[in-house]
């Protein structure tokens, strides 16, 4: 059987460039129909920018892209493209439609076609209920704008399982999912791949994931294929990530340096108390708390946090601090610090350079609406720390790969004399090597007297980088506090009622 009888898409010699910045330097590609492919690459390899051309957001420099049918016959790459639906890390979602008008959406591309609202609606039911029954039941008519990320990942990943593609790519598509909702997806994806002749290419960095799911990898280092179509049980965590470039946790013997300006102590005695009926924990000065479970606790607490609630459920006590934290812009400058999970759309400012999305909260902390004379060396400090490289401070994030915008919502804060620091998936969509710099970094703030609160999904990281972990039920009641003596993921997996 040839090569392009089995395969829906194959990829030959594709280069790009943005100026003189050389992005991908002859790619090499190929998807065989009914399997689920991980496309593996260390943040900026270039993953982002092949998806694009793929799906003819961006166009090529040279290369070869070709799209089949099922009897291994060529399409046109315009046929070819529309069997193609894409997941992105950052949600492509319209927040004034409601949640079956924007699933619907793929089905009417004609601007003279007759909206049939009734159709929409059962589209996006059948749709939807293929990840989860309730949120079927219960989302429909709800304007996509009023949803958590979480759910609005789901909303994004029922829209590409409706589109009719025969080809879906998914970037990053667990990121802001709970572990349930992930072992639900993988559910859906093993049954479409294997009665339906889904092909998927799944991009993430989470391992664990990319093993329950894919069967074959691509890995992409500096915009060229170091691994072409190779089995995923052929090689090791370590082999996978040396090839991509990264250092593992094991090699890692020299910690993130952050000069003198960056770390501030605070007294011993600004410990931060947290309650609610029945539940009360005290915090102190360098202790790294992390909260898991599914959004409705998690999201209760982080508003109270960071003064964005709108109903008081939790009291935050702490000394200089009033009862209520009442705005985000009061909290910060008493020294409440918050990173959102939500890169796109609350986090990343992305009309703005660079120095403006690093030095925002300072300037919110001082109370500076513009630029000062030594922003722009604080700024190329905060991004050495960090290890960013951008051509200038005044290049738009959007020269930059997802991961390492994350890594600018994170330098918002360092060296912001803070009490208390939120972290939201602050690891959200950014290589492993990556990961273990913003767990040194965390560790670093912590050590210099702030609180940190940190949610995640990833019950493996809240092990591994916290001192204590609060667990909510998938109602979002608190349902117990872990110490570190007692950590594991069965216990966490038992409290949260959440798959690990």
């Amino acid at each position: 059987m040839s090569e392009t009888s089995t395969n829906v898409m194959t990829v030959r010699g594709l280069t790009k460039s943005y100026g003189a910045t050389s992005v991908l330097k002859g790619v090499e590609f190929s998807v065989a129909r009914g399997e689920v492919h991980a496309l593996l690459g260390g943040n900026g390899a270039g993953k982002s920018t092949m998806i694009k051309i793929i799906t003819g957001a961006a166009s090529k420099n040279d290369g070869e892209i070709h799209f089949f049918d099922g009897e291994g016959g060529q399409r046109s790459e315009s046929e070819g493209r529309a069997k193609v639906a894409v997941v992105h890390q950052e949600l492509a979602l319209l927040p004034h439609l409601t949640v079956a008008e924007n699933i619907a959406l793929p089905h009417h591309r004609k601007g003279m076609g007759l909206f049939r609202r009734s159709a929409a609606v059962r589209q996006a039911f059948d749709a939807l209920r293929m990840i989860d029954q309730d949120s079927a039941a219960t989302s429909l008519h709800r304007l996509v704008g009023s949803l958590s990320l979480h759910e609005a990942q789901m909303v994004e990943i029922a829209r590409a399982l409706s589109s009719g593609a025969e080809l879906i790519l998914l970037d990053e598509p667990t990121a802001n999912l709970t572990a349930l909702e992930t072992e639900r997806l993988f559910a859906v994806l093993r049954k479409l791949t294997q009665e339906n002749g889904l092909s998927v290419v799944f991009v993430s960095h989470r391992m664990k994931e990319i093993r329950q799911i894919a069967s074959v990898c691509t890995i992409i280092r500096d915009g060229r294929t170091v691994v072409d179509r190779q089995a995923i049980r052929e090689l090791s965590d370590v082999e996978i990530i040396e090839k991509m470039g990264q250092v593992t946790a094991s090699h890692a013997t020299e910690p993130t340096r952050v000069s003198a300006m960056i770390l501030e102590a605070f007294a011993a005695t600004d410990s931060i108390t947290v309650q609610e009926p029945g539940f009360s924990l005290e915090l102190r000065p360098g202790t790294i708390l992390g909260v898991a479970g599914a959004p409705a606790g998690p999201a209760a607490l982080i508003e109270e946090l960071t003064g964005a609630a709108g109903t008081k459920r939790w009291t935050v006590v702490r000394a200089g601090w009033p009862d209520r934290l009442q705005s985000p812009r009061r909290a910060a400058r008493l020294g409440a610090g918050y990173i959102t999970g939500d890169r796109a759309h609350k986090g990343v400012l992305h009309s703005l350079p660079i120095i403006d999305n690093v030095m925002a909260s300072r300037r919110v902390v001082r109370g500076a609406a513009i630029a000062g004379g030594a922003e722009g060396a604080e700024c190329l400090d905060l991004l050495k720390a960090l290890k960013v490289k951008a051509a200038s401070v005044w290049d738009l994030p959007n020269t930059l790969s997802g991961g390492t915008q994350q890594k600018l919502l994170i330098a918002r804060w360092l060296g912001v004399p803070s009490r208390l620091l939120v972290l939201e998936e602050p690891t959200r969509g950014v290589d492993i090597g990556t990961k273990r710099e913003i767990y040194q970094l965390i560790r670093q703030m912590a050590a210099s007297g702030t609180v940190i609160v940190w949610w995640s999904t990833e019950n493996a990281e809240l092990l591994e980088v916290c001192d204590r972990v609060v667990a909510f039920d998938t109602e979002g009641r608190c349902a117990g506090v872990m110490e570190q003596d007692d950590f594991s993921e069965e216990k966490l997996v038992t409290l949260t009622g959440m798959a690990a």
